[in-house]
C-alpha cells in the first residue's frame, strides 16, 4: 500500500500579508512630495526671512550703539531726573514706562506715546543715566522693545511688509512646517536607517547622496522645525485664535498682575488687563521710591516701571527672558506706595510657561546669542533641505536628466485599511478644521492632484 505525498507544486502558499507601514508609504511619500513642492517656496521665504531675523539682534547692538552705550560715569541720576530730560527733549510726548539702566555702561529708556505711532509703537528716547543727556530717540514695537531694524524684520518675516493679507504666507508656512518636518522624519524611519546615518554617506554618489544629506540634516533639525512650527502657530491669525481658545479651556491663560486703585478686589490675579477706572489721585512717590519698593519684593532683574494709568498703579515688571528667567511683577499703589499684588512667574500655570518658553525662543531673546545662533542654524537648515529636495525631484527625472520627477502613483490611498484610512480622515479633518491653513492647503493639494489626473486620462483616451 502506498501513501501519496504531496508534491511541491501542490503544496499551499501564503502570500505574506502587507504591513501598515507598507500600505501607509506610498500616502505619505505623495503627501510630502506634493507638501515640499508646493509649500517649500513659502518655507524658504519664512526661513530666510527667519535668519535675518535672528541676526538682527546683533546688528541692532551695532547699529543703534550710540543710543545703547555710554561711557559709565561715577553714579546715577535718579530716575526722576532722567524722565525728565527726555520730556524736555520730547515735549509732545506722554510718558508711559521707564526702562531703567540694567548694566553698567547702558541707557535708560523713557518710552512715550507720540502723535503718529500706532498702538504697539512706542517713542523710546535714550538718556545718559549718569549725566541726563539724551543719546536720542527711536521707535520701538511690542514688549521686547524691538528697534527699527529689528521690527521692521520682524514685520517682514511675519507678513512680509504686506499687512493682514501677508500674514497668510506665515501661518500656510508654519501649519505645513510640522508635517513636512513629521513625514520626513517617518519616511526616514521607516526606510530602517541605521544611527550611523545621522551623517551623511560619503560613499554616496548621484541621488543617493543628496537624499543622505536632505535625511541626515534633517533628523537632526527635526525637533527644532517641529517647535518653530508650534511656537509660530500660537500667535498666527487663525490657528493662533484656536490655540489661544484651548489654552484658556485648559486653564493656561497668562495672568496679569492686579493694579486697579478704585473698584477692584485687591486681591488676586487678573487674567486680562482691567478696563480704565476713573482717575486716581497724583502720585506722591518718584521712580526711585517705586524701584525701591519693587525691590523689596524681589522684582529687581531688569526692570520696567509703568506708569500710573486711569484707575491704575504702577506696575513694575522683570523683562529678563534669559534662563533662568526673571518675569515678577508687582503693583503698587501711587497714593502711598502699598504693594497691591505680586505676581511671580513661579506662579504661572505650567501651560502659560511653556507658552512663554517657546514664544521667546521662537523670537530669539530666551538664551540670549545661542538661542539666535540657534535660529539661524535652523533657518540654514531648512533653506538647505529644500533645495536637496527640488535637487532630489529634478535627479528622479528621465533618464536624460531634463525635468523634474514624478510623484509617487495616484491611488495610494486604497492600499490603505479601511479602518486606518477611516481614522485618517476623521483625524485629518479635526486639524484641518483645527490649523485652517492646513485644510486649505490640502484642498488645494487634491484639487491639483485630481486636475493632474483628469488631464492624465484625458490624454490616455485620446491615444490610438
Amino acid at each position: 500500500m502506498s501513501v501519496d505525498t504531496p508534491s511541491r507544486e501542490s503544496a499551499p502558499t501564503t502570500t505574506p500579508r502587507p504591513s501598515l507601514w507598507a500600505a501607509l508609504r506610498p500616502l505619505a511619500l505623495r503627501l510630502h512630495f506634493y507638501a515640499g513642492v508646493l509649500v517649500a517656496p513659502l518655507l524658504f521665504v519664512a526661513a530666510l526671512t527667519g535668519l535675518l531675523y535672528a541676526l538682527s539682534f546683533q546688528a541692532e547692538n551695532i547699529l543703534y550703539r550710540h543710543e545703547l552705550r555710554v561711557p559709565v560715569g561715577e553714579s546715577v541720576q535718579p530716575l526722576t531726573a532722567q524722565v525728565a530730560a527726555a520730556q524736555a527733549a520730547h515735549p509732545e510726548g506722554e510718558t508711559t514706562a521707564v526702562w531703567p539702566s540694567s548694566e553698567r555702561g547702558a541707557t535708560t529708556r523713557v518710552l512715550m506715546k507720540a502723535p503718529g505711532l500706532a498702538d504697539d509703537e512706542s517713542l523710546a528716547v535714550f538718556v545718559n543715566p549718569y549725566t541726563t543727556d539724551v543719546r536720542g530717540a527711536l521707535v520701538s514695537t511690542g514688549s521686547s522693545g524691538a528697534l527699527p531694524l529689528r521690527s521692521w524684520l520682524s514685520s517682514f518675516h511675519a507678513d512680509l511688509q504686506l499687512g493682514e493679507l501677508g500674514r497668510n504666507y506665515s501661518e500656510m508656512a508654519a501649519s505645513w512646517l510640522w508635517v513636512v518636518a513629521l513625514g520626513g522624519l517617518l519616511l526616514w524611519v521607516g526606510r530602517r536607517r541605521r544611527l550611523r546615518l545621522l551623517r551623511p554617506e560619503r560613499a554616496a554618489t548621484g541621488r543617493r547622496r543628496t537624499l543622505s544629506w536632505h535625511g541626515s540634516v534633517g533628523l537632526w533639525a527635526v525637533t527644532g522645525l517641529v517647535l518653530l512650527s508650534a511656537t509660530g502657530l500660537t500667535w498666527s491669525r487663525y490657528a493662533g485664535e484656536n490655540i489661544a481658545e484651548l489654552k484658556d479651556r485648559l486653564g493656561g491663560a497668562t495672568p496679569t498682575v492686579a493694579a486697579a486703585t478704585t473698584g477692584g478686589t485687591g486681591g488676586g490675579h487678573e487674567h486680562h488687563e482691567g478696563m480704565a477706572m476713573p482717575s486716581a489721585a497724583p502720585s506722591t512717590l518718584t521712580l526711585d521710591q517705586v524701584a525701591g519698593i519693587a525691590r523689596g519684593q524681589g522684582v529687581r532683574a531688569s526692570i520696567q516701571i509703568g506708569l500710573p494709568g486711569a484707575g491704575k498703579g504702577f506696575v513694575v515688571r522683570e523683562r529678563d527672558t534669559e534662563f533662568p528667567v526673571h518675569l515678577d511683577a508687582v503693583a503698587v499703589d501711587p497714593a502711598d506706595g502699598r504693594v497691591m499684588d505680586v505676581l511671580r512667574f513661579a506662579d504661572y500655570p505650567l501651560l502659560a510657561q511653556l507658552t512663554r518658553f517657546g514664544i521667546d525662543a521662537h523670537m530669539g531673546v530666551f538664551l540670549g546669542l545661542p538661542n539666535q545662533l540657534a535660529l539661524a542654524a535652523l533657518a540654514l537648515a531648512l533653506m538647505a533641505l529644500i533645495v536637496w529636495g527640488y535637487r532630489m525631484w529634478w535627479q528622479r527625472g528621465p533618464a536624460t536628466g531634463r525635468g523634474p520627477g514624478r510623484p509617487q502613483p495616484r491611488g495610494a490611498w486604497r492600499r490603505v485599511p479601511l479602518p486606518v484610512l477611516g481614522v485618517l480622515a476623521v483625524v485629518t479633518s479635526v486639524i484641518g478644521w483645527f490649523v485652517p491653513m492646513l485644510g486649505a492647503g490640502l484642498v488645494a493639494f487634491l484639487a491639483v492632484d485630481a486636475l493632474l489626473g483628469l488631464r492624465s486620462l484625458r490624454r490616455g483616451a485620446a491615444r490610438p
